[in-house]
């Protein structure tokens, strides 16, 4: 009787270690600070590319479309989990950067989405700034339209003119 007692808690001692241990293992891992702030502004520095894009296409629709995703990512950054630098500018910023999506997203004119993406750039830009992208952000600037943009990639595709002028502009700064 006393050695099957003692097998009993031998073997329930053993069930035991092994769900804690398994149980350890199935634990997630934290999400970082950093990371869970940086991912806060990210969606809206996707969603302005999408825009610029959509804009070098002459895709008014689409463009129309892309501002209204920007506006959706706007409203749903929770300014309390910004880093305080990003907040600062971030409520400087967000009035401006939320009329300028919301022109963008209710106009089908391509000119008048073109000019108001002048303002949603400089925004942008400034947000950009302090964030500290993980990649390199090319400012770039035509004289033409005399306005700035951001892209990621460093070759010249400019949203002012489309086809009509790709390559108008050049990379005024490289934001790391």
């Amino acid at each position: 009787m006393k050695n099957s007692i003692k097998a009993i808690l031998i073997a329930m001692t053993i069930i035991v270690s092994a769900n804690t241990i398994s149980a350890k293992e199935i634990k997630p891992q934290p999400v970082s600070e950093d990371v869970l702030n940086s991912s806060q502004l990210q969606s809206v520095f996707d969603n302005y590319f999408a825009v610029k894009d959509a804009l070098i296409k002459s895709d008014a629709k689409t463009t129309s479309a892309k501002a209204a995703t920007l506006l959706a990512s706007i409203s749903a950054v929770k300014m309390d989990k910004l880093k305080s630098s990003e907040h600062t500018v971030w409520m400087k910023v967000v009035k401006k950067l939320t009329a300028d999506a919301k022109a963008i997203s209710s106009n089908q004119d391509l000119k008048k989405q073109r000019e108001t993406f002048k303002s949603l750039s400089k925004g942008t830009y400034e947000l950009i700034k302090v964030s500290n992208p993980e990649q390199p952000i090319y400012k770039q600037y035509c004289p033409m339209a005399d306005a700035d943009w951001l892209s990621k990639e460093k070759a010249v595709k400019n949203p002012y003119y489309g086809s009509s002028m790709l390559t108008c502009g050049n990379v005024v700064e490289t934001i790391k």
